[in-house]
């Protein structure tokens, strides 16, 4: 079974956060959701969750790393040491790492961006000045897999499904949620 971490800050985006582990959980990912700094957090819009545990607690290695934007929760995750230490080791071991709306700011921290093409949330481009835009809905180069914003969460989430070795459940997926 395929596992990913997705990583709550305080100010994150509520569409990108709740589709992407609804998603992933539908395609029987195995979807732990870790909290910066604590177990509650706190949305972009003020709906606070429960995440499994906190980031720091956590010791557990993933397939795929994701962080939700929202702003601040996107700057959030960039000024920690533990997110970016998080992304550079799952990177290097060869597996993926996603971001959606601002966070891709936080790939970038960790130096994972230098000539990959992404995508993000427009008028964030300069947070990730090392990576060639794109622009489109859903970007994936190589191991790391970008989306534009909360309209483009679930595919997003899809995209995640198919890079992690799954296309059949994701076309299943997009089918029954008649996303398009």
């Amino acid at each position: 079974m395929k596992t990913a971490a997705v990583i709550f800050a305080n100010g994150f985006e509520d569409i990108e956060a709740i589709a992407i582990v609804d998603v992933l959980r539908r395609a029987g990912i195995e979807v732990t959701t870790l909290g910066l700094g604590a177990t509650e957090i706190t949305s972009a819009h003020a709906i606070t969750i429960k995440a499994d545990l906190v980031l720091s607690d956590s010791a557990a290695e993933f397939d795929i790393v994701v962080l939700p934007g929202g702003m601040p929760g996107a700057d959030n995750l960039r000024k920690s040491d533990l997110v970016l230490d998080l992304l550079k080791k799952t990177y290097s071991s060869g597996k993926h790492v996603a971001a959606i709306c601002a966070a891709p700011m936080a790939l970038e921290a960790a130096g994972l961006l230098n000539g990959v093409e992404v995508t993000c949330y427009p008028g964030f481009e300069e947070d990730a000045s090392s990576a060639t835009h794109t622009g489109v809905r859903v970007q994936v180069d190589g191991r790391i897999i970008t989306g534009k914003g909360p309209g483009a969460a679930i595919e997003f989430a899809l995209a995640i499904v198919r890079e992690l070795g799954d296309p059949e459940m994701a076309n299943t997926l997009n089918e029954g949620m008649i996303v398009g």
